[in-house]
């Protein structure tokens, strides 16, 4: 399993026993939580369950593993789109990075671009997610220099690796209000 397997995992997993712990408080007499949906947990085990199947289908079959992530993203979601949980922006704002991952392995950089342009706003607070979605753009862009670059074409190169740098910078920029954000919340307690 790939390292952003054990990431996406690891992030669905926490999202499910969560979900899990917040409905086993408000079963409880007492209990303060607000009741999981059931399709919110449906759709989280189905996008854990997709990447699973993404893992095993990304080395050999790239083309399967970016079907397979697509049908999350595409497929059915818990709630209306104006009211849609966080944990489902979230999860689908990080299927969107590893399928512009995916595509740029394959030098499919414009779509790849077009998969982050997608799911930022789907983030649009600062966020580990936004951030790693630019994180993802940037190495779209390092992608595209360095293949412009073998193919003679400094110009465009060049180009690209402004964006690139400029991506970068941005998921830093983010990532560090994230953490500072985190830190004042932290000293707050």
């Amino acid at each position: 399993m790939t390292t952003r397997g054990h990431a996406c995992t690891l992030l669905l997993l926490a999202l499910i026993c969560a979900g899990c712990s917040r409905r086993d408080r408000s079963g409880s007499p007492g209990g303060t939580g607000a009741p999981v949906d059931p399709a919110l947990l449906a759709f989280l085990s189905r996008a854990r369950a997709a990447h699973h199947l993404a893992d095993n289908q990304e080395e050999l079959h790239p083309e399967r593993a970016l079907v397979t992530l697509r049908a999350v993203i595409n497929g059915p979601l818990p709630g209306r789109s104006e009211t849609r949980p966080a944990e489902v922006r979230e999860v689908l704002a990080d299927t969107a990075a590893r399928v512009a991952d995916l595509e740029s392995q394959s030098a499919d950089y414009d779509a790849a671009a077009q998969s982050v342009s997608t799911a930022l706003p789907w983030v649009p607070e600062p966020s580990y997610f936004r951030g790693h979605l630019y994180e993802i753009l940037g190495l779209v862009e390092e992608r595209r220099a360095q293949s412009l670059s073998r193919g003679g074409n400094l110009v465009a190169a060049n180009q690209a690796k402004d964006r690139a740098l400029a991506a970068f910078e941005q998921s830093m920029n983010i990532q560090a209000e994230v953490i500072r954000s985190s830190s004042a919340d932290a000293g707050k307690k």
